[in-house]
């Protein structure tokens, strides 16, 4: 490999990083919702998987029945994560062309 090609393959990684952190950025400002139990629990996270907003509908909240509504916010929790998942995989995808590069996570 020449001088000239490493230098060449140096730009491509640098344009790829910040590719990545322009992604990261997006995923952060991105938002996902899910709900369980018919909408009594809404759930909303980040691109990345963090929880940044919860909804409880009041009738939901039975203190003789705390299990349920636990129950509920786990699997809308879940389906939020599960959701945001995908949209990282796709916006990772876009980026490699849909190669699957060993190593090219991102750093969540």
């Amino acid at each position: 490999m020449g001088k000239g090609s490493m230098g060449g393959m140096m730009k491509q990684l640098q344009k790829m990083q910040a590719k990545m952190e322009e992604i990261q950025n997006e995923l952060e400002q991105a938002r996902v919702e899910a709900s369980a139990g018919g909408g009594m629990v809404k759930v909303t996270v980040n691109g990345k998987q963090d929880l940044v907003d919860i909804n409880i509908d009041p009738e939901v909240v039975d203190p003789e029945d705390v299990e349920m509504l636990q129950d509920l916010i786990v699997a809308a929790v879940n389906q939020a994560r599960q959701k945001a998942q995908e949209m990282q995989a796709e916006q990772m995808s876009a980026l490699t062309g849909g190669m699957n590069i060993p190593g090219m996570n991102l750093p969540f």
